[in-house]
């Protein structure tokens, strides 16, 4: 981390395998480097979310880098929103949704309608909840139409 001398800059652990991220400060900001999209970006705490996230699917369970959309834009009730992470199956379709919060929040039903209301739009098979301390993965299930929670993340066909 090379924050240098102007502040003693310290996000918490998370309960995803730690990540040792490039980190520079700039005028009074924190930025992180995302190597998916190639930039620095403002450090937020559910940007600290997401950059575990990423390097514990890539590094840890195998998703390949090239099925990563993160903050894709969509339209719900004529509003422009972002998902927080999407990545897509081998055959381009999405296949997991992931909505990330800071850690301070809650992940309760007010998240999972969040969640669902992108996933009108996105049409995921799976979601998973985070705030970084507690993740809750769901999958859909043809045969009752409806979502249930997993033990696990789902593989990628």
């Amino acid at each position: 981390m090379n924050l240098g001398p102007e502040k003693d800059f310290q996000f918490p652990t998370l309960n995803l395998p730690p990540i040792n991220p490039a980190m520079k400060m700039e005028d009074g900001k924190v930025y992180i480097f995302d190597s998916l999209r190639k930039k620095k970006l403002i450090l937020t705490p559910e940007e600290w979310v997401r950059q575990h996230w990423i390097n514990f699917l890539i590094a840890h369970k195998g998703y390949p880098k090239g099925l990563f959309a993160l903050e894709k834009g969509m339209k719900y009730n004529k509003l422009s929103k972002r998902t927080d992470l999407v990545v897509f199956d081998r055959d381009g379709m999405p296949f997991l949704l992931i909505e990330c919060k800071a850690p301070e929040v809650q992940i309760n039903e007010k998240t999972l309608a969040q969640a669902m209301s992108y996933n009108k739009e996105i049409k995921s098979p799976n979601i998973v909840l985070s705030n970084g301390l507690r993740h809750i993965c769901f999958g859909y299930n043809k045969t009752k139409n409806t979502y249930e929670q997993l033990n696990d993340l789902p593989i990628i066909p």
